[in-house]
């Protein structure tokens, strides 16, 4: 079978020097045999794509579910779209894709259910233990709680993949990470000002009208409108999402495609070594912190949500103390992680990795009964 181009030929023809090469990766926890035809990279983005806690992410919040429709996102089609812009740019900028899916794929699985609502309530439970991280969960989860393979726990992935997830845990506190953990960083940005602008557009929580207030939206619009000044409703609604994506990928390339033709850096550790970061450039970067915040006052502590969110929360609060009170309620394999971990950190992991269907379930089963709260329709 030596007809096969191998993972080094193909990335040497196809990768800028600047990438992270797969024949510059440092190996896995556990050592394993190179695969035949596929690269160390495309088996973790694979080894991602086939775990549980991936599957789980389409029973997710995003932002909105439950009884506002279908339209929105889930976490799970959240992190394809991430997928998608971060190959986009690292196509580009000739970065290794594979490790950038594997990362993209990777950089949500640890949110617990009800999104961030769920995890701030988590996050207070264990306020005494160190609180919690979806971040930091990922990390459990796909070196410890992920159990596909006989010869060692967790999914193995290679030391870059973690490094770069541990990276996002840590945010600011770190040197600058290689790109590819930053093109998905960057594309996360990119994706969820653009889909919770158009989610929040298609709920009806905002208006195009309102979001024009911001710099970034108005000109968007303007910009659309004098391609096609009959676009209205639905389409000029699309027409606009499609619009923010495109500047801010365009801006990235323009801006960071100049840095790195200027410099020309040897490798991945120079650019590292460097401290380079990608993103926009300033004036669209100011542009992109207005949308932000007014995504933050107008949508996510929209009224329509705010009541929700404390349910969901009180409801994670209850489930927790309860699960602690009555730890014989846990599966068995968190009756004995709790003896390895404590028992607030394995209740806290067991609900963690529960879908929000699955979460109702459990509380309308043992806690509702019993004098609880009613079902989690919409949180934030």
């Amino acid at each position: 079978m030596n007809f096969f181009q191998t993972t080094a030929e193909r990335e040497q023809i196809l990768l800028a020097p600047y990438a992270m090469h797969s024949a510059q990766s440092t190996g896995r926890e556990y050592p394993e045999t190179e695969h035949l035809y596929r690269g160390p990279y495309q088996r973790d983005r694979d080894r991602v794509l086939h775990s549980a806690a991936y599957r789980r992410l389409a029973d997710k919040t995003q932002v909105f579910t439950g009884h506002m429709g279908d339209y929105h996102r889930t976490r799970l089609t959240h992190t394809l779209e991430v997928a998608s812009i971060a190959r986009t740019i690292g196509r580009a900028l000739r970065l290794n894709e594979d490790l950038i899916e594997a990362l993209a794929f990777l950089h949500d699985i640890g949110h617990p259910p009800f999104g961030h609502a769920g995890e701030d309530a988590l996050d207070e439970c264990l306020s005494g233990e160190g609180g919690f991280s979806h971040n930091v969960y990922a990390l459990c989860l796909i070196r410890e709680l992920e159990i596909r393979y006989a010869e060692f726990p967790g999914l193995n992935l290679t030391r870059e993949v973690l490094a770069g997830q541990r990276a996002r845990a840590q945010k600011q506190s770190g040197p600058s990470p290689i790109l590819e953990v930053q093109v998905v960083d960057l594309a996360d940005s990119i994706t969820y000002d653009s889909h919770d602008t158009d989610d929040a557009l298609e709920l009806g929580l905002v208006t195009l009208h309102e979001l024009r207030e911001t710099c970034l939206v108005a000109e968007v619009v303007d910009r659309v409108l004098e391609r096609n000044h009959d676009l209205e409703g639905r389409m000029l609604r699309k027409s606009v999402v499609h619009e923010l994506i495109d500047w801010q990928v365009g801006d990235v390339l323009d801006h960071c495609g100049t840095w790195l033709r200027e410099h020309r850096p040897a490798n991945a550790t120079a650019v590292h070594a460097a401290g380079f970061h990608l993103g926009v450039g300033s004036a669209l970067e100011e542009k992109k912190s207005e949308l932000e915040v007014f995504l933050h006052e107008q949508v996510y502590r929209h009224e329509k949500l705010i009541q929700q969110r404390k349910l969901a929360q009180n409801q994670l609060r209850e489930m927790f103390l309860g699960f602690q009170r009555n730890p014989h309620w846990l599966p068995k394999r968190f009756q004995r992680r709790a003896d390895q971990i404590g028992l607030k950190r394995s209740v806290a992991d067991y609900i963690a990795g529960m879908t929000d269907r699955y979460c109702q379930q459990q509380y309308q089963r043992l806690f509702a009964s019993n004098g609880g709260g009613g079902s989690v329709e919409t949180v934030c």
